[in-house]
Parts: C-alpha cells; structure tokens; sequence
C-alpha cells in the first residue's frame, strides 16, 4: 500500500514538474529540457530526485544549474498544484539515458551503411 502511495506521489509530481518547466518558466534556456523522465521521492517526502531530459548535450550543465537556482520558485509551483504533506527539497540531475541514445543516434550516422540492393 505504501509502495503504491509513493508511485503516485512520483507520478503526480513528475508530471507538475513537467508542466512547471516548459509552461510556467519564462528562461529560454530551458527550451532544450524535454520532460522530467522519473522521480524518486523519498517516503518522508523530504527529499526528490527528478531526472531531467535535455536534447542538447552542451547545454547540459546549463540546464541543471538553472533548474537548481529556481528550486525555490518550482518548489512554491508544486505547492500550489499538488497537495503533500510536505513539499520536497528537490535534486535535478541529468538522465543518463537519454545521453545513451543520443551517443548512440551519433554513432549510427556515422556509420557507412552501403543502401540494400532489390533482388527482384
């Protein structure tokens, strides 16, 4: 039951994170975060890890960074939004599987893949 209770918990506060970042955030800086991808609030909901998914590989630590410095104002969002107990010190970090399949995209096009020849 309580597992249950977390996931929703996660599941409510990732999608108001999302919303928070791309529609209530005015820095377009931002505009290379896709969605928050997981997070993991910890059952005192104290403390939330939010995975964050950026297309652009060098504005990464950019995108962090601001994301960190504007905890206070996503914090009162989330707040508003979402009725909690207590509303979490929030982490962002960066998902690493997106990188995954972004070094992977750049790898296969740069493959020499010699186009498949019809036999017919």
């Amino acid at each position: 039951m309580a597992n249950l209770r977390m996931e929703r918990a996660n599941s409510e506060i990732q999608k108001v994170l999302t919303e928070i970042i791309l529609h209530k955030m005015n820095d377009p800086r931002l505009k290379q975060v896709v969605s928050i991808t997981e997070v993991e609030t910890t059952p005192d909901f104290k403390f939330c890890k939010a995975k964050v998914s950026v297309l652009d590989v060098e504005e990464i630590a950019n995108v962090t960074k601001i994301l960190q410095k504007s905890e206070g104002f996503i914090k009162r969002e989330l707040a508003k939004e979402i009725k909690m107990p207590q509303v979490p010190k929030i982490n962002f970090v960066v998902d690493k599987s997106t990188l995954n399949a972004i070094r992977v995209d750049e790898i296969l096009r740069t493959l020499d893949i010699p186009e498949a020849e019809d036999d017919e």
